[in-house]
């Protein structure tokens, strides 16, 4: 399941990661610090989310001005130092409110409230619709890139793995080279197979036929060996292994 961190505050947006992807089944697609930037990635990649986290003072304003500007239809655990705000949190989609500083305990509460929710809400909707719809969903084929002033369409069958480099999204093809892809990874992340490709890290989504082996590295993590060379060692983030690896063995 997919969470949006809105934290103006770098060790506890750091810190709420953490805590949230030791679950398993949660992943911090991206972390963000200001109202701006919130109701313009709401406003693209909305659809992608099952769960948002919080903080009420921003750095630009109250977190309640996004509401303004985006349908937020999405979840919201409030995570603050402040306790005036919670009705105003329950109008606007919130299913938690948690004051800071807080402790593991509550947010790992707040995630089970999450899936409570979820789960009684599939239980109850129809479910020929789910059933139906869910094997029909059509995955990126292929995108299309630029060389030079040339425009070319790579299949994503020929794709090793993509990579941010200085803000960049590139495509590694198999054969070799990189080309650019203006789009941010999370839209690439939504669009390809999970069966085909994995998030390892912030910066890398790699196609598993272009895995070769995987070893031990610092603090827990694992290093990849791919069928292509890269000037950036391939690291399994610590937090990912576990699902990586089970991941690698559907």
């Amino acid at each position: 399941m997919n969470v949006l961190i809105v934290e103006d505050e770098t060790h506890t947006a750091s810190l709420l990661q953490e805590i949230i992807e030791q679950q398993g089944d949660f992943i911090v697609v991206e972390k963000l610090e200001s109202v701006e930037e919130t109701v313009q990635y709401l406003s693209k990649y909305q659809r992608n989310l099952d769960l948002l986290f919080f903080d009420i003072q921003l750095a630009d304003g109250h977190s309640f001005e996004v509401f303004k500007h985006v349908d937020v239809v999405v979840p919201i655990v409030f995570c603050t130092a402040y306790d005036e705000y919670t009705l105003q949190a329950i109008k606007n989609n919130g299913i938690d409110y948690v004051l800071k500083p807080f402790k593991e305990v509550e947010i790992q509460r707040a995630l089970e409230k999450y899936r409570r929710l979820r789960t009684n809400l599939q239980t109850k909707n129809a479910a020929p619709v789910y059933f139906q719809t869910e094997p029909t969903k059509q995955y990126q084929q292929r995108f299309l890139t630029q060389y030079r002033e040339k425009s070319i369409v790579k299949a994503v069958a020929e794709i090793a793995l993509f990579y941010v480099e200085l803000e960049t999204v590139y495509l590694y093809p198999f054969g070799g080279g990189k080309f650019p892809l203006y789009k941010k990874m999370e839209y690439i992340e939504s669009v390809c197979d999970p069966e085909q490709f994995f998030r390892i890290n912030r910066q890398m989504l790699v196609n598993r036929e272009a895995i070769v082996s995987f070893e031990p590295y610092f603090n827990r993590k694992i290093v990849l060996q791919l069928q292509i060379k890269l000037a950036d060692k391939p690291i399994v983030s610590r937090l990912k292994v576990s699902p990586f690896k089970e991941w690698l063995e559907r």
